[in-house]
This record gives C-alpha cells, structure tokens and sequence, in this order.
C-alpha cells in the first residue's frame, strides 16, 4: 500500500493509563459507554474483533485470540510492555497530546513518546485552565483577565490549544465573543456554584478567545466534535452548527480544527471545503468502525479538500486505540487510495502526494512542530 513506512502526526491523543488494568478495567476503556452492562462484552464489536486480529500479533499471540488469551497475555507483559510495543508499532513521528484529561495515572506528552517513539507535544484543554484558576480562589471580576493569562502562559509550553465545549454546552457558539459585561455576570454565576465550567457565556468567550490567542501565536485551536461518552448530547455537537462562528474567526487568520467528527463527518467535510481555515480528522472513529474505516474515509474525502485532512487516533488509556487507529488508518487510506487507481481515478504521483499529505503534511504545516 502506498501507505506503508510513511511517518504519522497524531495530531489528537491522550496518554496511556500508566498501571495494569483487570478485564472489567479494559473492557471500560474499550467503549466510549459509561459502564459496561454484565450481559454485554465491549469485544463483541468491531473495535472488540480488530482488537483481537491486529493487536494480538504485537503481543506475540496468533490474530484473533480469544479475548481471555489476549488479556491473560497482557497482564504477563505489564502496562509498561504492551504500550511500548503497541504504541513503537504506529510508526509516529509526533505525538500531540490533550493533558487536559487525567482520571486516573496517565502518561505525559513526554512518557507517551519516551514509549513509542517520535516527539510528544502538548495540547492544551482551555475549559482545564479556566476551572484552575476558578479553583484558586479568583473573584467574578478579575476571572476573566486571570483567565487569560493563565491560557497565555500555557500556551508558551504548547502546539496547540483545544476546546471541549460540544460536551459542555454544544457547537452552537455566537459570532461574536460575550461582553465584557456578559462575562463578568456569567463568572459570578459559576464561582457562586463552583464545579466544571458549564456556563454558555463564559464557554463562548473562552472559546472566542482560543480563537483569537491561537491566530496570534500560530496554534491552532482544536474543537471536539461528533461523537463521545453519554456525557455528550450528540445532536449538539455536529460541526455545522459551527458555522456562524467559522465565519466569523477566518478572518483571524488562524486555523480551526475540527476533531473526530463522525457521524457527522461530512458536515465537518462540507465546513473545511468552504472555509479555508478549517482542518479536520475522524479520530476515535477509525478504531471503533474496525474494517469500515475505509468507507468512512471515502465519506469524508468526498467533498474535503486533501490539503484539510489530517490523522489523529483520539486513543486514550488504552495503546490498543493509538495502535488500531494508525494502522486502521493507514489500512483503510491505502484500500481507498488502491480502489482509485485501479480505477484510473488518480495518478500514483497523486495517491502517494495525498497520502504524505494526510498522513503527516498537513498536520505538521498547521502545528509549530520543532524540526
């Protein structure tokens, strides 16, 4: 496949959980569910089946081991082993990591590439900085000015900078940031309840603000959207519902990236073919559809410019998920790509200049990667 040896810029993971886990700890990692019903195995799915065909190899079991050879299997090697192998196994070049999430031990940017190989950079989650600062004691007026240089000063340390306001209070975000006024009000109304930052007002204007730092600096500003745990209200997080707000920030100059997506891929496609500052990946998607990552591909390729898309595998706690979403990756563009050429849809000159392209062009001419 032409797909083969090229470098990967995961441009959107996490860190691996950095202890063993038993079988109902995997299983829970293994779906975006809150828990796993007894009547239920998360290995009865399609992420479940690629599990088993091609991340068993890497632990030196023969594809589609049972599930309990394989889990057997991983606790003899430890946490430490399975990652190195799944994870040196990707072939990345670069690794950028959202910090923002730590339920339990996890790897740092750092640890994560001291595993697999490449660099790792961080990602910061601004809704993350905004609730440490509110828990440090901050008062409704000087929150938001606190706010600010708290994002500032991490962003000095960071590639990129991320938002998770489709879980929070969905894409449908102003044109316009808040007022100052608005803003104040809104800091006064969280900081009298205290907990995760939920308000629509603040959201908005952190995210304007993302926007707006992130055009400054030259990092882009990542957003997730599509699918997720229950947590996520699905209809709200569709990437169209962005629309207002893309037009309103390219004019900023930065770039916009539009994370996961599914299933509403190809609104996320139609938003990076009519504006110019828009990026995009399908992420976690990749691993959970298993075979069919090749047919989600072609859906986003149809109307998606080349030079907007980009890989990310979204994994996170397990290395299985960073393992399966390069190589599902590379497996599906290459089955894609293959399908055209017989076709005599593209040149090889062309398959191979969009594969470098998606593969880790596009990322690493929109983040400010050392090298």
């Amino acid at each position: 496949m032409v797909t083969d040896g090229l470098p990967l810029v995961d441009q959107h993971c996490h860190g691996v959980r950095a202890e063993d886990v038993d079988r109902a700890g995997f299983e829970r990692l293994l779906t975006e569910a809150a828990e796993v019903p007894a009547h239920r195995s998360t290995f009865d799915s399609l992420l479940g089946l690629a599990v088993r065909r091609w991340c068993a190899p890497a632990l030196d079991l023969p594809p589609h081991a049972p599930a309990e050879a394989y889990l057997a299997r991983r606790g003899e090697l430890g946490w430490r082993e399975v990652s190195r192998r799944l994870l040196s196994a990707t072939g990345t070049a670069a690794w950028l990591v959202d910090t923002g999430l730590t339920p339990f031990p996890i790897t740092a940017p750092a640890e994560l590439a001291g595993l697999a190989g490449g660099a790792g950079y961080e990602v910061v989650r601004l809704e993350a900085v905004a609730e440490r600062v509110a828990a440090s004691g901050a008062g409704a007026a000087e929150l938001p000015g606190a706010v600010l240089d708290a994002v500032c000063a991490a962003a000095r340390r960071a590639v990129g900078l991320k938002s998770v306001v489709a879980y929070r209070a969905g894409l449908a975000l102003p044109a316009e940031p808040p007022a100052e006024g608005e803003v104040r009000t809104a800091a006064g109304r969280w900081l009298a309840v205290g907990g995760r930052l939920t308000d629509p007002v603040l959201l908005a204007w952190l995210v304007h603000q993302g926007a707006r730092l992130g055009a400054e600096r030259g990092l882009p500003l990542q957003l997730h959207t599509g699918f997720g745990d229950p947590d996520l209200r699905l209809h709200r997080a569709d990437p169209a519902l962005l629309t207002d707000f893309l037009a309103a920030t390219r004019r900023l100059g930065g770039t916009v990236v539009l994370l996961h997506c599914w299933p509403y891929h190809r609104n996320a496609a139609y938003l990076a073919h009519v504006f110019g500052h828009v990026r995009l990946d399908v992420g976690l998607a990749v691993p959970y559809v298993g075979t069919r990552a090749d047919a989600v591909l072609a859906e986003l390729f149809e109307l998606a410019p080349f030079g907007a898309l980009c890989y990310a595998s979204d994994g996170f706690g397990l290395p299985e998920l960073h393992h399966l979403g390069a190589l599902l990756w590379r497996r599906g563009l290459g089955r894609l790509l293959d399908r055209w050429l017989a076709e005599d849809v593209l040149t090889a000159a062309d398959a191979e200049r969009i594969a470098i392209a998606v593969t880790s062009g596009n990322a690493a001419s929109a983040y400010p990667l050392a090298g």
